[in-house]
């Protein structure tokens, strides 16, 4: 089955949830989500994988453009997940997919835990 990692090589928690996959065995496929963001559909799909509660659990929200567009007082899940498609910045990295499963990076350890 395949491993897909949301990566950004600027990361520190990227690059070692990387590493970890690869001392592992594991070839992911690597898609650099700030050049190639995930469509709305596929944001949705990562959040259902993941088991959490809104797509606002996967942002960033220390990112400026959280702020910029006042995305702290919407509720709408559509509308965060359209935020995220639109300024990849605000997407939680690294994020691991493989199957019906998910991880968030952070520590880069968890993403063992799918595999």
């Amino acid at each position: 089955m395949s491993v897909t990692i949301y990566h950004n090589p600027r990361c520190s928690k990227s690059r070692q949830a990387l590493a970890l996959l690869e001392e592992k065995g594991v070839e992911p496929e690597i898609v650099l989500y700030l050049e190639s963001p995930p469509t709305p559909a596929a944001l949705k799909d990562i959040v259902k994988k993941l088991k959490v509660e809104s797509p606002r659990d996967i942002m960033r929200r220390n990112e400026s453009v959280y702020t910029e567009q006042q995305l702290d007082g919407v509720t709408n899940s559509d509308a965060l997940v359209e935020a995220m498609a639109a300024n990849p910045i605000l997407i939680e990295r690294p994020i691991v997919v493989k199957g019906d499963k998910a991880a968030i990076g952070r520590p880069p350890e968890s993403v063992l835990e799918i595999l």
